[in-house]
């Protein structure tokens, strides 16, 4: 770390949190003129920030990115719940929240170990990249009725469409995520039937019981269900080696879920997010006044001592503790239950075929991603 370190740089850092604790107890809320943006840095901050309805997930002027607007990725991307604000975004977020809840994290981890056990068949080196991207997107695909390879097309297109996402994404990677956004349109369409099984029936049958009448909205968040898996998964399986690299033990089966949740706090796949002011917010002694950003440092408040006993020590089973990384107020993300199943199942799975943690890299090299902490392997 060195004094020029941004809270952007930080995310790929071997060790970016004494530079988060720095922020939370010297400059909680603060601008950023590298950044210009101001940074959320504590729980105080953060919590305020997450909540605040003068505060947008997006820019009020630009709702989806110029480069995609009018492409099927741009409308894909403008109907997404973690996307959107407001009483229509509200009214959907509550339909897939409802969806979310009667997904079966039972069978989603059974995929997963199968789907684990027949990429470790292959042989040869522990092909980590598939484990950890590729697994998780095959198994929400099935979830959604994708089977006979196609499971295995849907997970390769939500890799080119989340590259749209970032705020740096070229040309090149927003046409190939317009490709990708119309082809799993395609594949997912004929799972939204009521009379159907698994997750996108489940979405149409809470669409019906919220009276919600759109069937295109629900078709872009079953796209959603597999970009929030994506990256976000494959950080926690990854970093849950890291921790298991740097002498995390685990006696049973029951340990490794708990080691999952802990690493979800301790050491949070998504580390930061970003709002976008439409009306002056105050926090403390500082205001952000309309067209501001605020960067929301979910990883370093996670670690705020004031609101988590001894934030820096990795702590399986923990007691209650405070968690941002899947966000907080009208965008918690609700995929946190699958996330935590699919990650242990995976991580279950590379125990039981004979992963030895030594073997994987304590400090590894991380993505050169803004807001995502995945292991470079």
């Amino acid at each position: 770390m060195t004094s020029t370190t941004t809270p952007i740089e930080a995310v790929r850092l071997p060790d970016p949190y004494p530079f988060y604790a720095t922020l939370v107890a010297e400059r909680p809320f603060a601008y950023d003129e590298a950044l210009g943006a101001w940074v959320a840095a504590d729980a105080s901050a953060v919590r305020a920030v997450l909540g605040s309805d003068a505060l947008r997930v997006r820019p009020p002027a630009e709702p989806v990115p110029a480069g995609i607007d009018g492409t099927a990725a741009g409308e894909v991307f403008g109907d997404l719940v973690r996307m959107t604000d407001g009483t229509t975004q509200g009214r959907l977020k509550a339909v897939v929240v409802d969806a979310l809840t009667r997904a079966d994290t039972g069978h989603a981890a059974r995929l997963a170990r199968e789907f684990t056990r027949e990429a470790l068949a292959a042989g040869g080196e522990v092909p980590y990249e598939e484990l950890m991207f590729a697994v998780p997107a095959r198994v929400v695909a099935s979830l959604g009725g994708l089977t006979d390879g196609a499971d295995r097309e849907a997970a390769r297109a939500i890799g080119d469409f989340v590259q749209c996402i970032p705020a740096n994404a070229t040309p090149a990677q927003q046409e190939a995520a317009a490709t990708a956004a119309a082809r799993l349109r395609e594949l997912l369409a004929p799972g939204l039937t009521e009379r159907g099984e698994g997750l996108l029936a489940e979405l149409v049958r809470a669409a019906d019981r919220a009276s919600w009448p759109h069937r295109a909205p629900l078709l872009s968040n079953a796209v959603g269900f597999l970009s929030q898996t994506y990256d976000a998964t494959a950080g926690l399986i990854g970093n849950t080696l890291v921790a298991l690299a740097r002498g995390a033990t685990v006696a049973a089966p029951a340990d490794i879920e708990a080691l999952v949740r802990e690493v979800v706090r301790h050491d949070a796949p998504i580390q930061n997010t970003r709002r976008f002011a439409a009306e002056p917010f105050v926090h403390a002694d500082a205001k952000v006044e309309p067209g501001g950003q605020v960067l929301v440092l979910l990883a370093a408040a996670n670690r705020d001592p004031a609101v988590n006993p001894d934030p820096h020590a990795l702590h399986p089973g923990r007691v209650n503790p405070t968690v941002f990384t899947f966000g907080a107020s009208a965008h918690r993300c609700p995929g946190e239950a699958l996330a935590v199943a699919l990650a242990t199942a995976v991580v279950t799975e590379l125990l039981a075929a004979g992963f030895s943690p030594s073997t994987f890299p304590s400090t590894p090299v991380y993505r050169p991603l803004a807001n995502a902490r995945i292991p470079l392997i």
